[in-house]
């Protein structure tokens, strides 16, 4: 399938949604049953802007900004993957969203996939790429992610990469996406980090990311809902890149032989944002998986 459908457009009208006493920005298109996007960092909602096309006509598409990022409000908090969460799943209980089938991109994974493991009820079913799917392990990191996430923690400059938060989105999002972002492409992704001290939700990012010991909290909330995915009926759509970043062949090859009810399926070339460089491929595996799932229900 070729590349094509690309835009740098953003043509979805602007929602929000008060959560905890700050607004949370989203997109809404289509209608019926509810299907929840949870981007990863430093991205925002406009990184599923090619996606929704694919499904928009199979569901009601909401793609929040988690807090902190994109056009949600920065409140004073830790930014914590337990605060985002919270505030992901106060989102949903605000706009009464039930049979949500949830898709899920790098950190999001972590904030979907706890959702769902303590409201396996709430959901139809998970769709993820690029997912924190188990503990990991030294062995088991790729080698892109040991040269930029390990790096970044052991450097000095972590707290200056992420005070200049504009420079740290120039440097990483190029190194994650398999085509060269436009600027206009870039300026939608910098937008959000144009003020003083907006960094402090990627600083904590970095600071929780799991490097391969396992001893931070994020990876305590990884080995419970891995537990759970383990034993878990709902469908599940797992998309992977070779090389990818944090999903390894080996992470791919144990999850089909330990998650009921997964299909696996490969997005080619990729390294960390298919959404960017092949969102057709992307949303149309998405959406004949999906309709398959509503013919078997």
């Amino acid at each position: 399938m070729t590349k094509t459908n690309i835009s740098a457009d953003f043509p979805y009208k602007s929602h929000y949604a008060d959560i905890y006493g700050s607004k949370m920005h989203y997109i809404k298109e289509g209608e019926g049953e509810p299907i929840l996007f949870l981007h990863g960092v430093p991205a925002s909602s406009y990184v599923w802007r090619n996606i929704i096309p694919h499904l928009a006509a199979l569901g009601c598409c909401i793609a929040p900004d988690l807090i902190g990022f994109g056009q949600s409000d920065k409140p004073n908090i830790q930014y914590t993957i337990t605060d985002h969460i919270e505030y992901i799943e106060k989102f949903i209980e605000t706009l009464s969203l039930d049979r949500i089938l949830i898709v899920m991109h790098g950190w999001g994974s972590v904030i979907g996939f706890d959702y769902a493991m303590r409201h396996p009820e709430k959901c139809k079913g998970l769709v993820f790429y690029e997912a924190y799917l188990r503990p990991m392990h030294y062995d088991d990191i790729s080698l892109p992610y040991q040269e930029q996430v390990l790096s970044w923690q052991k450097q000095d400059s972590v707290t200056d990469l992420t005070i200049d938060s504009m420079h740290f989105i120039d440097k990483v999002l190029p190194q994650s996406v398999m085509r060269h972002l436009s600027e206009k492409e870039l300026s939608y992704y910098r937008d959000p980090f144009k003020e003083e001290k907006s960094g402090k939700p990627l600083h904590q990012y970095l600071s929780e990311l799991p490097n391969g010991d396992n001893n931070s909290h994020a990876s305590k909330i990884i080995a419970e809902y891995s537990k759970k995915l383990m034993q878990s009926p709902l469908p599940k759509l797992m998309l992977y890149s070779v090389p990818g970043f944090i999903t390894t062949i080996a992470t791919a090859v144990w999850a089909k032989n330990h998650f009921p009810n997964l299909e696996v399926i490969e997005m080619g070339e990729e390294l960390h944002y298919a959404q960017e460089s092949n969102p057709a491929l992307m949303g149309e595996t998405i959406s004949i998986w999906l309709q398959g799932v509503e013919q078997n229900a």
